[in-house]
């Protein structure tokens, strides 16, 4: 899937031809990788998809930190290499943060006694299956963003200059036009700390 349609990016565009359809799929799909990129994100997941966390490197006590964004949860698995694996019920941990998307942390409740454990091979310990995105679907700046990009993007393949030449006090500098400062701009809030 992709942030935004080659039909939207067209009317952004003011494009009625079809003739560049092929060029502007591509244009998109690097626009999404630039904002992926820049963010540390993915912004969208319409499918489940399985991670596997190493008890002891990945937990902390209770708290297991999730090396990814984590929008949509279908199944935790402890003890996942054991000949018993347990799955964890939903009255049995709690997301970080509680009420918010995306999660970066799972907490087992203290009152069921729960703790991450694995049997022989703490690699595989934990298992979890859901949908590893910022969230379902992209939020509506991040769609602007990549449609914004990647007209960006189609507008640069004209251009005989890529990059801004300044001549202060005589001395020549270069300096690279990179991601438009409006679309930087959109996507600094959404960048990911790890």
């Amino acid at each position: 899937m992709t942030y935004t349609t080659g039909a939207d990016l067209k009317t952004y565009l003011g494009i009625t031809t079809a003739t560049d359809d092929a060029l502007l799929t591509a244009l998109i799909a690097s626009a999404q990788a630039a904002i992926d990129n820049h963010t540390r994100r993915t912004f969208e997941a319409a499918a489940d998809t399985i991670r596997y966390f190493t008890v002891g490197v990945d937990t902390e006590g209770g708290i297991l930190l999730l090396d990814r964004d984590l929008c949509a949860i279908t199944s935790i698995i402890n003890n996942n290499d054991g000949t018993s694996p347990e799955t964890l019920l939903t009255t049995q941990y709690t997301t970080m943060p509680r009420n918010n998307t995306p999660y970066w942390g799972i907490r087992l409740l203290t009152s069921p006694g729960k703790y991450w454990r694995y049997t022989s091979d703490a690699e595989a310990g934990i298992k979890i299956t859901g949908k590893w995105a910022y969230s379902t679907t992209p939020p509506a700046d991040i769609v602007q963003a990549c449609r914004r990009l990647a007209g960006y993007y189609y507008k640069q393949r004209d251009a005989q200059v890529f990059d801004v030449t300044s001549i202060p006090e005589q001395g020549a500098m270069v300096i690279p036009q990179g991601i438009p400062k409006d679309v930087k701009l959109l996507l600094d809030s959404y960048v990911r700390w790890m």
